[in-house]
């Protein structure tokens, strides 16, 4: 682990390779899990204004567990999360004629419909951020789901980091991630 500003990051960051391949794993990190997608409380505000401009996207199933539970909710551990289906997919999944699923918030930033793309953990997945009072460790999450999209990042040779570069700057800014280029950049002659 080493550390750049207030955070702490596992250095599986930089060793692990990573490109997401939706044709192989069909969006299932959207779909599978016990949990919502986590969601900041600034971002709670973010839900709550983009769901009447985003609903004629969502499926039926969606909107109801919106409507029945909230566009997010509490976990018994207090963390907020994406409101799911049946405890199973994200409430603002979608499926397109492939099954393949997308963001319903996604996609209507794509059509500029709102200009809120989605949660920053679904941006930074298979990144996770965990907050404590004096730092944030980021962390990679191993999830056998990904395992396509480690073997394409192998193959491509792109490190999570480097996939995740606008997620990253997004989340802690540019001048952050140019430190973690550095730190990249000395870990990889240190493995030589």
């Amino acid at each position: 682990m080493f550390q750049i500003g207030k955070t702490i990051v596992s250095e599986e960051v930089l060793e692990k390779d990573f490109v997401c391949n939706i044709s192989a794993c069909k969006g299932e990190c959207c779909v599978s899990g016990d949990a919502g997608a986590p969601v900041l409380e600034e971002e709670t505000k973010n839900l709550n204004e983009v769901y009447p401009k985003i609903k004629h996207l969502l499926r039926v199933e969606g909107i109801s567990a919106i409507e029945e539970q909230g566009t997010f909710t509490i976990s018994e551990h207090g963390e907020r999360e994406t409101t799911l289906v049946n405890g199973k997919e994200c409430a603002f999944v979608t499926f397109d004629h492939k099954g393949i699923s997308s963001c319903g918030i996604e996609q209507a930033y794509n059509q500029g419909l709102v200009d809120w793309k989605k949660p920053i953990s679904c941006h930074l997945y298979p990144i996770r951020v965990q907050d404590y009072a004096e730092f944030s460790a980021v962390n990679y999450n191993t999830w056998n789901i990904c395992d396509d999209a480690c073997v394409l990042g192998k193959e491509l040779q792109v490190p999570v980091y480097k996939f995740l570069k606008n997620a990253l700057i997004l989340k802690f800014g540019n001048n952050w991630y140019l430190e973690l280029e550095k730190v990249a950049e000395e870990w990889k002659k240190r493995q030589k």
